[in-house]
């Protein structure tokens, strides 16, 4: 019930307003966030390189309003791809993108102008020496992006895409996507989704996670397992173990400020180990579905509440 709340609360502008504007929310914040500029998501970079990780960096924003806010993000998705290379982070650092934010769900031609502007994120991406990865967002823009996915792939083959256990289709796109060389990030989900096209209880969501971690490892692509449940992790482990996957033949994926320690663990295992470190000041929907995924991090908010 609250994970419901706190995602609808993600799309509403007055909501958003009353969170933005309260000074306390700000010190939360910065324990998802890495800061607003790029400067200090390329801080972050080094400071997870220096611990083994590496990162992919997300310029937040979505629901771009028009064509040029969508070509603003970008750029500055470009730009930022020129500072990792000119930094010498490109090897320790990819970006991911939401389409949204290139104006995909825009009412004239907004696929078209997400492919042209994605297409200039992965030319700026293969021209620094590394990856980008489609985000996915709610179930009613998947099939667009995956066909803006099929259509990047024919140049960049290397583009990484999102799937979220939580859709009943995704098995399917699992399979779909699991040929050599196709990388593929496996999430939960963390939007609020209609029950005719997603699991709505946790065990369920768990199994279907699981189930797709095993089709992802038994297939000839690159699994990016993203959780921070120790059991879907130990899951993976297994099923990475079964399908002859030796540690550097998939990775593990977890989020910024979240499990830090659990994090610098699997690295020193041995593992891959990426974090999603998001930056930018258009950061209140992101923070409002970490809220909705974790009570842990509720209970984080309203300590800091209490005692501001």
């Amino acid at each position: 019930m609250l994970s419901s709340i706190l995602l609808k609360a993600s799309r509403s502008p007055g909501v958003r307003r009353a969170v933005v504007g309260f000074p306390v929310t700000r010190r939360v914040v910065d324990r998802f966030v890495a800061g607003e500029s790029v400067e200090s998501a390329v801080r972050a970079v080094r400071a997870l390189r220096a611990d083994g990780l590496t990162a992919t960096l997300d310029h937040l924003g979505e629901d771009t309003r028009d064509a040029t806010q969508a070509t603003a993000i970008r750029d500055a998705y470009v730009d930022l791809l020129g500072v990792l290379h000119r930094a010498g982070l490109a090897d320790a650092a990819e970006v991911s993108v939401k389409l949204s934010a290139l104006g995909q769900s825009l009412p004239v031609q907004g696929e078209k102008l997400a492919l042209e502007n994605a297409r200039a994120i992965c030319e700026a991406a293969e021209a620094a020496g590394t990856t980008v990865t489609l985000d996915m967002e709610d179930h009613t823009t998947i099939d667009s992006t995956l066909r803006i996915l099929y259509e990047l792939r024919q140049d960049y083959p290397w583009v990484g895409a999102v799937l979220q256990s939580m859709l009943r289709r995704t098995p399917d796109d699992c399979r779909d996507l699991a040929g050599p060389g196709s990388r593929v990030r496996l999430v939960k989900g963390a939007y609020a989704e209609p029950a005719e096209v997603a699991h709505t209880h946790k065990p369920d969501v768990d199994a279907a996670y699981e189930s797709c971690v095993e089709i992802l490892m038994a297939g000839g692509g690159y699994p990016m397992i993203a959780s921070h449940d120790p059991r879907m992790i130990e899951a993976a482990a297994h099923a990475a173990k079964a399908a002859g996957r030796a540690p550097g033949e998939y990775e593990f994926q977890m989020l910024y400020g979240i499990r830090t320690d659990a994090q610098r663990e699997l690295a020193r295992e041995g593992e891959r180990v990426r974090i999603y470190v998001p930056f930018g000041t258009d950061w209140y929907g992101y923070f409002m579905r970490r809220l909705a995924e974790r009570p842990a991090n509720v209970a984080f908010f309203l300590r800091a509440l209490i005692g501001r």
